[in-house]
């Protein structure tokens, strides 16, 4: 794939229709957002931002944890060296990312398809371990809160073990 910004960004589109990935365009110049489905994580939403230089890929993981924040920093650390074109990245907030970045000549539909797996895996494939890491203690309160109450536990289904006593 080369040509102008706005070609590349129609054949970025071009790969999702083909893969039929929900996607909008994106508030900047060059952005679709791709709407990619996932096991863990209902959604993963990834930003393709296409640059002068590079096609950009970034996708929200999980917002600053409440608690072992070191741990899940060197977790993230450990795991980056195992990753394929991607990495884990923090905002200024703490909120973790995966983002990742392909040079302009080497953008081929492949390649976006490979780019986008990797990010859906990096973010989908840890959730379940950042949450546990990051918010054991707000989810053991919103466990006890939903069954004092009788309400559905079902959507931390994947961390009964973890709650029931």
């Amino acid at each position: 794939m080369t040509g102008s910004r706005d070609d590349l960004t129609a054949q970025v589109r071009s790969v999702l229709d083909a893969a039929g990935i929900e996607h909008e365009d994106g508030t900047r110049p060059g952005e679709v957002i791709a709407a990619l489905p996932g096991d863990h994580k209902l959604r993963t939403a990834v930003s393709l931002l296409v640059g002068d230089h590079s096609l950009s890929a970034s996708a929200f993981v999980i917002r600053r944890p409440d608690e072992n924040a070191d741990r899940v920093h060197a977790w993230l650390l450990r795991r980056n060296a195992r990753l394929q074109g991607v990495a884990y990245a923090i905002d200024r907030d703490g909120d973790v990312f995966v983002v990742g970045r392909l040079p302009v000549a080497a953008v081929t539909s492949d390649a976006v398809d490979a780019l986008l797996g990797a990010v859906l895996d990096a973010s989908d494939s840890a959730f379940d371990t950042l949450l546990a890491m990051g918010f054991l203690t707000s989810m053991r309160k919103e466990w006890a809160w939903r069954v004092s109450r009788g309400e559905s536990t079902r959507n931390l289904d994947a961390f009964r073990h973890l709650l029931e006593d």
